[in-house]
């Protein structure tokens, strides 16, 4: 398939997980992908096997975005991470952390982004959230309150965006099979003395109708269709990929 032929793509957070992913698969649709990461050594490494560029970037680092200006026709903002913590007891500079890396960061890169989109009438903005972009979880509320912002400023983008041809969507996974999740089950099976398929089941997908975790790849999948001409009327939604957690 290579419906994205002549298109360029920036995944951010793309050295590993959801972000590698998803540079796989909008490579392997045509595209001509940046890979960003504060990890330079794995954003070169699989920018080498994909043909792809790589740049070396921290997005905390938000003056440096803020007069940036990204030719790209597909950006995919998926950098993040996670802090848990009761509220009382949430560091103020995590908090901050969180909300600059997933919301100040692509609203700079949506910013940076949009004049080249608006110029020749075509853009995706894909915006990969979470199903806490839609529920809350206890001790998250960094990262609750982050992907709610993102999910606002997505729905923004999607309305001024909409005359020009640009459309924003989020994407909306529960747990995903990643490094850090796989560590995250490995550590609660040690603490709880439980098998892992026990963690999966009695804590981190207690909510989901399907006990499993979603593979990136599945994640990708959606994110290359949303990139696609066939999702050209597909704008300002979130897409749930959570098992049935956001059901109840």
């Amino acid at each position: 398939m290579t419906d994205l032929a002549g298109r360029s793509a920036l995944v951010t957070g793309a050295a590993s997980g959801i972000g590698a992913a998803c540079a796989r698969e909008l490579s392997a649709r045509g595209a001509a992908v940046t890979l960003a990461d504060i990890d330079e050594v794995g954003a070169k490494a699989l920018a080498r096997e994909l043909g792809g560029t790589s740049w070396a970037v921290d997005l905390l680092e938000v003056e440096a975005l803020e007069n940036l200006d990204l030719e790209v026709d597909i950006l995919v903002n998926n950098a993040g991470v996670q802090r848990i913590s009761p509220i009382e007891d949430f560091a103020p500079h995590d908090f901050r952390t969180l909300l600059t890396l997933m919301v100040e960061a692509p609203f700079l890169l949506i910013r940076a982004a949009l004049p080249h989109m608006y110029r020749q009438g075509f853009g995706r903005i894909i915006n990969i959230s979470s199903v806490h972009g839609l529920r809350a979880s206890e001790f998250k509320s960094a990262y609750v309150t982050a992907k709610h912002g993102l999910e606002g400023l997505s729905k923004v983008t999607a309305l001024e965006g909409g005359r020009h041809g640009v459309t924003s969507n989020c994407v909306n996974p529960g747990y995903v099979r990643t490094p850090l999740v796989d560590k995250q089950i490995a550590d609660q099976a040690a603490a709880h003395g439980i098998p892992e398929q026990e963690v999966l089941e009695r804590i981190l997908l207690t909510e989901s109708a399907i006990k499993r975790l979603v593979e990136p790849d599945e994640v990708a999948a959606l994110v290359g269709w949303l990139a696609s001409a066939q999702a050209g009327m597909v704008t300002g939604a979130s897409y749930t990929m959570d098992g049935g957690w956001s059901a109840r």
